[in-house]
């Protein structure tokens, strides 16, 4: 076993030697850390040397609400058209698709622009600031269906199909303009265009009439799962991101694939997950009966423990009670206009009958509960069950985590605090979404949105997540300092919301592995796992609008690497494995 030693500026985020000049990573493990002398001396003479130069090293980042395999699985196999420049560009590239696509097969494609908000570019920036239609989309084929998708949260949303899409999904010219809230695009000669508009997202969508559209569309392929998760890992690796936390939406037949990369070697991050309790994301949703989600808990409990692995764990339970406020479900005392004027208290997926079963269930069986709630009255509901159910019954171990909190009191947030919950938010919901909030449902709502400081001062401990993005760590680091809505000026950095940038990376590491309760990462403490990254900028010292530019030149998971940008030294290959550029 040859040991490799990294020289440069370390910032281990170990409080019993924050800083040091050089680490020693022996078998997957940092052996030591501290001054180059003494690490050399520790690593051996026979040692891999890696000098990180002008670069910083650091431990790999944890982000706990990712998504990875739902938005790999969304983009596999798809025609990418995120950075598709005008009508010509894209019908180049599904042309490309369909010249090895077996005719009558769907072509499916990305949205156009920056997944998931697609704020800061759309297909409002392509060439003609619009979707081609489908007679453009002809050009690149007719031999088979073709859909460019939506994908949410943004919504009302716009989607575009070609002529032989529009055939094998049933729609003609005799379809009204508008059915449900879809709107159906046609010209001055009464034809269709191909463009539909409104709840057309992929998900978080129940509109009947677009639902049943949904149904009619190819389900994931199996392989495209596998190839699209592989290249998601992949561009987190590339990020830095060395574990996540898979936490939300997950389902068995999720865990089963990730299983399967286990299995074949192909993990290239760490995976702790979940499974929800009850799916409430993807059409249709049928809600269960309380005989069958007591049957389905049963059923989970059998799966929600597995901590003997180190690449892939699974911890506890989920339940979503609710939706965001993009698609009109977010739940709140006041009536606000969902996204097509119509006045909304929100919408609840799941009964208070369902929450307090799921409660009791957790409690008495010693499962870990995670609880996606974002709004008002969905934590005001929650908590009056959580309390009853402790006061009732005492339980001393209660291990909980609350995920997404976009908005939240401080009463709120104590509550949680006395009930020994910890947090997993996501600094870019205030970004994605607070300019929406703040139109839809008053800008009063801005002084509990995100509010970081607060749950942190409240006694939270609190972790930090991706979700819908931005899907860049390092700006999602840079955003629980500074709280810029995107698209503006805005800063919503009030004493509530702003934490230190210090504080802000702990929610990335430290932070985040104490919330999940992971020993060995976060942290590159002597005997913790080899999850090293270097970065190319001090992202405690730097300029904070440089940060979200910050280069990650090289990724170790377990002391493998798992990216190499090719700006440092080339590593031996003996301590390659996986390499993405």
């Amino acid at each position: 076993m040859t040991n490799t030693i990294i020289t440069g500026r370390v910032h281990t985020l170990d409080p019993n030697t924050p800083d040091a000049e050089a680490l020693v990573l022996s078998g997957g493990r940092v052996l030591a850390v501290g001054d180059r002398d003494t690490m050399r001396a520790a690593a051996g003479p026979d040692a891999r040397h890696v000098e990180a130069g002008d670069g910083v090293v650091l431990p790999g980042l944890i982000d706990t609400h990712p998504h990875l395999m739902h938005f790999g699985m969304l983009a596999g196999g798809l025609v990418d058209l995120t950075d598709a420049v005008d009508h010509a560009d894209i019908v180049a590239r599904i042309r490309a698709k369909a010249a090895h696509t077996p005719p009558g097969q769907w072509i499916m494609c990305t949205p156009v622009g920056e997944p998931h908000y697609f704020i800061r570019r759309s297909e409002r920036d392509l060439l003609e600031r619009r979707l081609p239609d489908r007679w453009t989309l002809d050009t690149a084929t007719d031999a088979h269906p073709v859909l460019i998708q939506a994908w949410a949260p943004r919504m009302p949303n716009v989607v575009a199909f070609n002529t032989a899409g529009l055939r094998a999904v049933g729609l003609t010219s005799f379809i009204p303009d508008r059915v449900c809230d879809v709107e159906i695009d046609k010209n001055d000669s009464g034809d269709l265009t191909g463009i539909l508009r409104g709840p057309v997202t992929n998900y978080y969508t129940y509109d009947p009439f677009w639902g049943q559209i949904l149904t009619k569309l190819p389900p994931p392929d199996v392989a495209n799962a596998v190839a699209g998760t592989t290249a998601e890992m992949a561009r987190y690796s590339a990020q830095g991101v060395t574990s996540v936390y898979e936490g939300h939406a997950m389902e068995p037949e999720h865990l089963a694939l990730y299983r399967h990369l286990r299995a074949t070697d192909a993990l290239t991050l760490r995976v702790q997950a979940t499974l929800d309790a009850e799916s409430v994301i993807f059409y249709p949703f049928d809600p269960l009966t309380g005989a069958e989600f007591d049957d389905r808990l049963h059923h989970l409990a059998e799966l929600a423990s597995d901590l003997d692995d180190d690449l892939l764990r699974v911890d506890g339970l989920t339940l979503s009670p609710g939706g965001p406020c993009f698609s009109g479900y977010f739940a709140t005392y006041e009536k606000y206009p969902d996204p097509f004027g119509r006045p909304t208290r929100g919408v609840r997926f799941v009964s208070l009958e369902k929450e307090e079963a799921f409660v009791r269930f957790c409690a008495a069986n010693d499962i870990r509960a995670n609880l996606c709630l974002g709004a008002y009255r969905e934590h005001d509901d929650f908590l009056d069950i959580a309390e009853r159910v402790v006061r009732e019954h005492d339980f001393r171990d209660r291990r909980w985590i609350l995920q997404h909190a976009m908005t939240i009191t401080r009463r709120q947030a104590r509550r949680y605090a006395d009930l020994g919950f910890q947090v997993t938010t996501s600094a870019g919901f205030a970004w994605g979404k607070g300019a929406m909030y703040g139109e839809r449902m008053g800008e009063h709502v801005w002084r509990d949105l995100e509010p970081l400081h607060r749950l942190t001062e409240c006694g939270l401990d609190l972790a930090g997540g991706s979700d819908w993005g931005p899907k860049n760590p390092w700006e999602q680091i840079e955003l629980a300092h500074t709280h810029r809505f995107a698209g503006s000026d805005h800063r919503n950095d009030g004493p509530d919301q702003k934490v230190s940038r210090a504080d802000a990376l702990r929610m990335w590491t430290t932070g985040a592995a104490k919330v999940l309760g992971w020993p060995g990462i976060g942290s590159l403490a002597p005997g913790n796992h080899a999850d090293v990254v270097i970065v190319d900028r001090d992202p405690v010292i730097c300029p904070i609008d440089d940060l979200r530019d910050t280069r990650v030149l090289r990724t170790y998971l377990g002391g493998t690497v798992v990216h190499d940008s090719g700006d440092l030294a080339a590593p031996a290959a003996a301590e390659t494995r996986g390499v993405r550029a």
